[in-house]
């Protein structure tokens, strides 16, 4: 995910810069995340501060983890937004066929990148697999950074996406 959004984040918002406006903090999988935000948001001190804590939904009830994820907030927490990636980030990433077509040519003439391309990229439950075979690679984060560098995020289908950039664009503007 932060390979991703290190290539989105400046198409988004271009006049703001990694390490001088944002950051981003990789965990190690969920468990890592779910026990480290809460600290993270109860000590770090500097004004103005704000937190986005975005999450792979895999196959969860998508209310309950969010309101689990909300219930772990401190008290008198800075701003913050909590996303959930629907399904997966892959999700995402087949959300823009335009980008993986770009990014792995031999893509665009696997037989189910057609019927992909029409699909809601947010209900598939295996779109790492589907990916995985799409691009003929194993590698998620070189995947994802290869894929997001083409991705033109205001053509994105997934609406999991738009969520995310959206809820962003007024987290950030408050």
């Amino acid at each position: 995910m932060a390979a991703a959004l290190r290539n989105l984040l400046p198409k988004l918002f271009t006049d703001l810069r990694e390490y001088e406006h944002w950051l981003i903090i990789p965990h190690q999988g969920k468990s890592d995340l779910e026990r480290s935000y809460p600290k993270k948001m109860r000590e770090w001190r500097e004004p103005g501060v704000r937190f986005i804590i975005l999450r792979d939904n895999d196959g969860a009830d998508c209310l309950a983890l969010k309101q689990k994820l909300v219930s772990k907030v401190p008290d008198h927490a800075p701003k913050y937004l909590i996303r959930i990636v629907c399904q997966e980030l892959e999700s995402w990433l087949l959300g823009d066929m335009d980008a993986i077509s770009a990014a792995y040519p031999a893509a665009a003439r696997h037989q189910s990148f057609n019927s992909l391309a029409k699909s809601d990229p947010d209900t598939m439950t295996n779109a790492s697999e589907l990916m995985e075979h799409l691009t003929g690679t194993q590698a998620k984060i070189a995947r994802a950074s290869v894929i997001t560098k083409h991705m033109r995020p205001e053509n994105n289908r997934s609406t999991s996406f738009h969520v995310f950039v959206n809820g962003l664009t007024s987290l950030l503007a408050d």
